[in-house]
């Protein structure tokens, strides 16, 4: 982790902590580093927070300061960055966007020309020029000196690609979408309308600051509430940037990102397109999920949180679909990242193909109960390694043995130990993950 670049980019509080400055300079190195043997070429987008456009105008001073032509997408979701970059082969992307965070925060994403996040390595000559210590950059001069253009025309080619998935028409199928006033409202519908759905929207109107306000993949009330009064076979809520997805089966129940892997993963695996018949989850993934899998023969693999490391894994080992319990979900034959409109897709080829609600589809699956509590600590490796809390640990673990899991790690941000059970029961899960927070206080680990 690094000091300014996290798991999912530059991000912060625009004009705090994220500033003009600071995308002034990613731009300015951007542009030097991919320019150093021919002219740079770079494609960004952006969500439809406020804050957005003074970004991208910062980011372009600077890309094109140092010689790059821009090519901007305008209001966009991430995943058609990464689909933009990687097949018309940019140098990189940017994305600005804040995923899920409220509108005052913002961030910058930046991709690579496979498509995939950018390399740590890169990352960090950016966070040492922006704080100078390296040599300063030159600057372009005369016709060396960048341009914008307009590249809409790629974002409508990232449409037309996401229509051409689907294996057969959603004609006459009633679907809910709620777009989280963030990038899906500038795409997700039209898709659904070309497919031939009966596409019903709700938070599609965004006005720069209303982006993930009570509504999208972290608050899906509404939506659940949408599904069930307008009788919708299945409701599919996207986050600030497009790239998470969460459905709703046609009771309004919450189908989150585990389930999605499953009823995927177990259609994929029947059809023989399951590669190495295994699915990708991280840390995070439930129980329940790993059962299900063990039921059906499919094997699993387990990574660090995070889209970034799930997809370094898939494209390492030539995985097909992996993903996380909040609704980043890869699919590696159509995407490098996680895509929200995509999972929404590939989703209804299955309820389609199976003749099946998605209710029947994900019933397999029994969702263990979690309970997961965040402890603030003066030293997060003293208090994980501490002698008495291991043992505490390997105490649940022999409690709960087959019938739950116990995860203990540090926060990637902030001073923070994440203590998190599942078990039979919520009882049960409250009782463990008290048991090892009272002996990190009794060993005085926690900040009163």
């Amino acid at each position: 982790m690094g000091k300014y670049f996290g798991t999912d980019g530059f991000r912060g509080e625009a004009n705090v902590n994220l500033t003009v400055e600071h995308a002034f300079k990613v731009g300015r190195f951007l542009g030097w580093y991919f320019g150093q043997e021919h002219k740079a070429q770079i494609v960004i987008g952006k969500d439809t927070r406020r804050s957005s456009y003074m970004f991208e105008y910062s980011l372009v001073a600077g890309l094109t300061a140092s010689g790059a032509d821009v090519y901007l997408l305008h209001v966009t979701t991430t995943p058609s960055v990464s689909y933009v970059v990687r097949t018309e082969n940019f140098d990189c992307g940017i994305m600005i966007s804040a995923s899920h965070n409220p509108f005052y925060d913002n961030g910058i994403k930046i991709i690579n020309g496979n498509g995939q996040k950018m390399e740590a390595s890169v990352e960090e000559q950016i966070e040492a020029y922006i704080d100078g210590k390296v040599p300063e950059l030159p600057l372009a001069k005369r016709e060396d000196i960048g341009r914008t253009v307009d590249f809409s025309a790629g974002r409508n080619r990232y449409i037309g690609y996401l229509i051409s998935i689907p294996t057969r028409a959603f004609k006459n199928k009633r679907v809910g979408l709620d777009c989280s006033n963030g990038s899906a409202s500038a795409i997700a519908k039209s898709v659904f309308d070309a497919l031939g759905a009966k596409t019903y929207v709700i938070h599609n109107d965004p006005d720069g600051t209303n982006i993930n306000t009570n509504c999208g993949s972290t608050h899906i009330e509404e939506l659940k509430n949408f599904v069930r009064e307008n009788h919708l076979d299945v409701g599919f809520a996207y986050d600030g940037d497009a790239d998470r997805c969460i459905a709703v089966d046609e009771n309004g129940d919450e189908v989150n990102g585990d389930l999605i892997m499953y009823v995927c993963g177990k259609y994929m695996q029947e059809q023989g397109k399951l590669n190495n018949n295994t699915i990708v989850t991280t840390i995070m993934s439930n129980l329940g999920l790993y059962k299900a899998c063990e039921r059906e023969g499919i094997a699993y693999e387990k990574t660090a949180v995070g889209d970034k490391y799930v997809c370094e894994n898939m494209m390492a080992n030539g995985h097909s679909i992996g993903g996380e319990q909040s609704g980043h979900i890869i699919f590696s034959k159509h995407a490098t990242t996680g895509d929200g409109i995509l999972t929404s897709l590939k989703l209804m080829e299955v309820i389609i193909e199976k003749k099946q609600p998605l209710s029947v589809l994900t019933k397999e699956v029994k969702i263990y109960p979690q309970v997961l509590k965040n402890v603030r600590v003066y030293d997060k490796k003293e208090a994980r390694e501490n002698a008495e809390v291991v043992k505490a640990i390997a105490e649940v673990e022999k409690v709960l043995s087959d019938d739950g899991r116990i995860l203990v790690r540090e926060s990637g941000t902030e001073p923070v130990i994440r203590v998190m059970v599942e078990a039979a029961s919520n009882e049960i899960c409250e009782e463990n993950v008290d048991k090892v927070i009272a002996v990190m206080r009794s060993e005085n680990l926690i900040v009163q």
